[in-house]
């Protein structure tokens, strides 16, 4: 179980928060930047690679869950990739 080095956000990942984000946007400012700061916080509080369990439908991630989203994310030479994050609303097939 290494020590995580640095969090790097793929693009993806990046695209789907902004989407996240201007989905509550919408709704509430507010509530707009809790679910992101919430993300945010959540992830700036992986202190090893192995902390969270892995992924059931994608056991090469680990996943972390937030309010109702799942971030998976991969690590390589203890840097930690986050690579999807997607609401567990909706099936999880259709979003591998």
């Amino acid at each position: 179980m290494g020590k995580v080095i640095e969090i790097i956000w793929t693009h993806s990942a990046k695209n789907q928060l902004k989407t996240i984000y201007n989905y509550y946007k919408e709704k509430s400012g507010e509530g707009a930047k809790n679910v992101k700061n919430d993300i945010f916080t959540t992830v700036k509080s992986i202190v090893f690679t192995e902390q969270y369990q892995k992924d059931e439908l994608e056991p090469e991630y680990r996943k972390i869950i937030v309010r109702n989203y799942k971030i998976l994310y991969k690590e390589e030479n203890d840097i930690v990739y986050i690579v999807k994050i997607f609401s567990m609303k909706r099936d999880p097939y259709r979003q591998i």
